[in-house]
């Protein structure tokens, strides 16, 4: 901990000594909270905007990632040669691309061959406020939708990849004996992999997922650059109009270790309540 303070105070005196910068927190009043004269009341500013729009882009995102990921960890781990072979393509061939890459390469080809055909550009026009409320609220303005999917089918095929392999480990780890017992009980391989595989594969396998949605959270700041209006984007949209860098970005950063931070914590706990209802278990 000292360490810590005094490198801290190392770093406030650079920056005091040598770039000579004025610290002015006042200047992210409006970026955070304003008040709106139109509506009589406080509204979000810029990053709380952005904010929202990467809870949203995270959230829609990780529901994708988990339905792609339990899809191909099951072909992963298939009796067919072919199921077999199209997992292993599909999680080599994403997990050997850097993110960035695989971001404009599908953004290109969904924004302009796919989603046009969609028409999503033209969805909520013609729908009455209550529709036009929840469309906003679930997924963000009318006129950004394309650019909204784009990036949440995106970001769910890349992270996918990695939790196909982290449930194929964690079907895989389960014992061949849970399969016979299961089979010999006269269950059918279908309804043994919902009741009795996959509930211990999801078990041993949240710590490691846990860790994949935060990684998720941190990977939508790449949405930015196909210029979907998350935190990331609004924060350099705020630097570049008040001049004051260092307190935006901070304030991002903030806001980026809240929103990480209270998903590690909220993980945490659900995973010590099931140990503890695991430990409870045979004694009741």
């Amino acid at each position: 901990m000292a360490a810590l303070a005094g490198g801290l105070a190392y770093v406030a005196h650079r920056f005091g000594s040598v770039l000579h910068y004025r610290w002015d927190w006042g200047s992210l009043g409006g970026a955070l909270l304003h008040w709106s004269v139109a509506h009589h009341a406080w509204r979000a500013g810029l990053l709380l905007e952005g904010l929202e729009a990467t809870l949203r882009l995270a959230l829609w995102s990780s529901v994708l990632t988990f339905l792609l990921g339990f899809g191909f960890a099951l072909c992963r781990i298939s009796r067919s040669l072919y199921w077999r072979l199209l997992g292993g393509l599909y999680v080599g061939f994403v997990r050997n691309m850097p993110l960035l890459v695989f971001l404009f390469l599908f953004y290109f080809f969904l924004s302009s061959q796919i989603l046009p055909l969609l028409g999503l550009d033209r969805l909520g026009h013609g729908a009455g406020p209550a529709a036009r409320f929840w469309l906003g609220l679930l997924f963000g303005p009318p006129r950004e939708l394309s650019a909204f999917v784009t990036g949440v089918f995106c970001l769910a095929l890349f992270e996918g990849a990695y939790v196909a392999e982290i449930l194929r480990a964690g079907l895989q780890a389960v014992p061949r004996g849970q399969w016979e017992a299961a089979l010999g009980l006269g269950l059918g391989r279908r309804e043994t992999l919902w009741r009795v595989i996959l509930p211990q594969a999801l078990r041993a396998s949240l710590p490691a997922l846990a860790g994949q949605v935060i990684l998720l959270i941190k990977a939508s700041s790449v949405a930015s650059l196909i210029s979907i209006p998350e935190l990331t984007y609004m924060a350099n949209e705020v630097s570049s109009s008040n001049d004051h860098v260092f307190e935006t970005w901070t304030a991002a950063a903030a806001l980026y270790f809240v929103v990480c931070f209270g998903a590690a914590s909220l993980f945490a706990r659900w995973e010590r309540a099931r140990g503890t209802a695991l430990a409870a278990g045979p004694r009741a």
